[in-house]
């Protein structure tokens, strides 16, 4: 094909829905989109080749802006000094706990359906490779496995919530 045929078929692919690559000008007006309209939850553009873009509200409040902050990390573990009264149950030091982290962003289920019981809660004890949720990443629901063995000491994630990479579902007791 001749230099010349191929620009003129490069020109009539650009106006081709769809065939395009995703430009910058597109993300920003999608985001200002997003911004604007706190009823959409999520955008997905597509461009050639499988490339794409996914912009998600990661909060819910009315008006709120999309998230564009890293996963919230932990609280700090108390000093001793600042430990609960001796007359509270004794929990074991959070150090002393494991955590299943998602491993994707998307949305933490609990439970493999509406209204079932969800896989785990708090006291669940659970084995190496117990599927412990379900996290949905566009539109593929994927089950989570825990890595380790113990007793879930506390579920992090409300259900049907968006998580994203790396935030903390549970922590697990792996010697309960």
């Amino acid at each position: 094909m001749k230099p010349e045929e191929m620009q003129d078929l490069a020109r009539a692919m650009e106006k081709v829905p769809g065939l395009k690559g995703i430009d910058m000008r597109d993300v920003r007006r999608l985001a200002r989109l997003l911004h604007d309209h706190p009823e959409i939850g999520s955008i997905e553009l597509k461009g050639f080749f499988g490339t794409g873009v996914v912009m998600s509200r990661t909060n819910q409040g009315a008006g709120a802006a999309p998230q564009w902050a890293p996963p919230p990390q932990p609280a700090p573990v108390p000093a001793a000094a600042e430990a609960p009264p001796a007359a509270a149950p004794a929990a074991p030091a959070a150090s002393s706990l494991k955590e299943v982290k998602s491993p994707m962003v998307g949305t933490f289920y609990s439970q493999p359906e509406p209204g079932a019981e969800p896989y785990v809660r708090p006291g669940s004890r659970i084995a190496d490779g117990q599927t412990v949720c379900i996290i949905e990443a566009m539109k593929i629901m994927n089950e989570i496995e825990a890595e380790f063995s113990g007793v879930v000491r506390e579920v992090c994630v409300e259900d049907a919530s968006p998580v994203e990479y790396g935030q903390v579902l549970y922590r697990v007791d792996p010697n309960g």
